[in-house]
This record gives C-alpha cells, structure tokens and sequence, in this order.
C-alpha cells in the first residue's frame, strides 16, 4: 500500500475518532504516524498536534451547533493547561524516544482503565471551578511532552473529575483540544522544519472528512456505549505500544 494511501487510511480513522469520542486523534495519530509512515516520535508528536489542531476545530463547529459544548468550562480548563502545555513542548525535544513512546503508552492505558469503571449518573453535575483548572494544568503538561491534543485525557477528565455527561464532555474536549494543541505546536516550531507535508495534507485532510462522519455516529450511540469504545481503543493502542517497546 502506497504512503499516500496509508495516510488517508489512517486519517479518516483518526478523523472519525475524533467527531464521535471527542479525543482518541493524537493517541491513535502518533503510532500511525510512527509504525506505518516512519516519523521519529518527536516529529510524530508535531505532525499530529497539527492534524488534529485542524481537526478538532473543524469537529467543535458542528457539536457547538448541536449545544454540546460547555464553553465557559471548556475555556477554564484549556486556559489552566497552557502554561504548562508551553513548559512540556520546551522539554519534550530533550527527552529520550524510548522514555516518550512508553509514557504515551502507560498514560495512554491508565486513562482507558479510568473509562471503563462503571459511573451509573450520564447526567452533568455542578462544576468545581478549581478542580476543573488542576486537571487542565495536568493536561496541558501531558500535551506538551507526549505531542498528543489531550482530548484522550480530556474526556476522562471532564466526565470523572468536573463530571460532565459524556456527550457534553466530547463537545468541550474539542475545544480543550483545539486551545492545547496550538500552544504545543508554539513550543515546537523548531521541530517542524523536517516534516512531510505531502503526507500531513492529506492525512488531515482525511481525518476532517472523517470527523463530520463522527459526529453524526455520535447522536446514534449511547453516552456509556461511547464511552466503553474509546476506553477499548485507547486499551488496544497502549498495549501494542508497550509490548513493541519491550521487543526493542
């Protein structure tokens, strides 16, 4: 299969992940990028932030109109993640390959484990202002250092700590993806000069498609329905990452 395939491919897949999970972009866009297209992970982790900036935004258009989006929560908790989403892109550069590719796994696979623990309310609680900025901090570190846009995080977070319902936190996730990923990629500006836009361009172009998609899969699936898929894939990925970094 041609590279220019593969990208499609793979960028529809991330795309639809994107429009119906609100997340999942980046964890399953970085091993795309790094195992079927041969980037090194740190230009994986910025090709990726600029294929789901784009994206995400695009997904955000379509479930702001449908009234999924939290705004003023989704503001507080990408505005606590930019500093230290700046912080983590300056560090990410100097961090080893092995150490990027097996924290992406475990952060990866702990978040899937946190999905699929049962919480019987799908209903939005009262939200807590401070533990909404604490988790986006944490986010916004992870963003930076691992290259990701957060929304694999992001979705756990704002259904198990600010307790949104699971539709509305895969509307406000895509915000909090959009803002993140934008002040990693200002972090990593120096890394983008040897990157193959002849396959990002299509692999984003692809993965816009596959968000509209999405989003319309999403109004056709249950809230812990939607849930359990995005625990099961990012399960999936974590755990090939970490047994292909054992066999290294």
């Amino acid at each position: 299969m041609s590279v220019l395939l593969i990208a499609l491919a793979a960028g529809a897949v991330i795309g639809l992940a994107l429009g119906a999970l609100g997340g999942g972009g980046s964890v399953l866009a970085v091993p795309a990028l790094i195992y079927l297209l041969g980037f090194t992970p740190v230009a994986a982790g910025t090709a990726s932030l600029v294929i789901v900036t784009v994206t995400s935004a695009t997904a955000l258009t379509a479930h702001a109109r449908e009234g999924r989006v939290r705004w003023r929560t989704g503001l507080l908790f990408a505005a606590a993640g930019i500093g230290p989403a700046l912080l983590g892109g300056a560090v990410a550069g100097r961090l080893p390959q092995a150490v990027l590719t097996t924290a992406f796994a475990v952060t990866a696979g702990l978040a899937a484990l946190r999905m699929l623990r049962p919480r019987p309310d799908e209903a939005s609680g009262p939200v807590r202002p401070l533990r909404a900025a604490g988790a986006g901090a944490g986010l916004g570190a992870l963003t930076g250092v691992l290259g990701v846009g957060g929304g694999f995080l992001a979705v756990p977070a704002l259904v198990g700590v600010v307790r949104l319902a699971m539709r509305e936190a895969v509307g406000t996730s895509l915000l909090v993806i959009t803002v993140n990923s934008l002040a990693a990629l200002m972090m990593r500006t120096g890394t983008a000069d040897g990157l193959d836009w002849a396959v990002i361009a299509p692999f984003a172009g692809a993965a816009i498609l596959g968000a509209w998609d999405g989003r319309r899969l999403a109004a056709k699936v249950s809230g812990p329905a939607l849930r359990r898929i995005f625990a099961l894939v990012l399960l999936g990925v974590a755990t090939f990452m970490l047994i292909d970094a054992a066999l290294r």
